[in-house]
């Protein structure tokens, strides 16, 4: 049986280019991911490199090279391409990070884990 859909954002708060953390569960250990935003084309990954299983993000949502169009691990730099996932540059270059269910209704961004 699948996850209960969870509400994780407000689709007008993330900006274009953006990209945002969230959290779904309690205790010490929720899950980590966070949604990007490139060209109006909304994408959710969990926040977990392929390379050291580090969380891409050291600051808040800080995910994308500035000035670019990529994902960054600040751990390591590996980039990635938002629409895919795929690792382009970096120790884990061919992997890709790991889709997570998304969808907008009525302005509010859900995930399905």
């Amino acid at each position: 049986m699948s996850e209960p859909a969870r509400v994780v954002a407000r689709l007008a708060d993330l900006s274009d280019p953006g990209a945002r953390e969230f959290f779904v569960g309690d205790g010490d250990w929720p899950f980590r991911g966070f949604l990007v935003q490139v060209d109006g084309r909304l994408r959710a990954y969990a926040n977990v490199c392929p390379h050291k299983q580090h969380p891409l993000n050291l600051d808040d949502d800080a995910f994308l090279v500035p000035g670019q169009k990529l994902l960054r691990c600040a751990s390591h730099s590996a980039l990635f391409v938002p629409e895919s996932g795929l690792c382009v540059f970096g120790p884990c270059a061919g992997r890709s990070l790991t889709p997570v269910e998304c969808w907008v209704e009525d302005g509010e961004v859900f995930v399905r884990l």
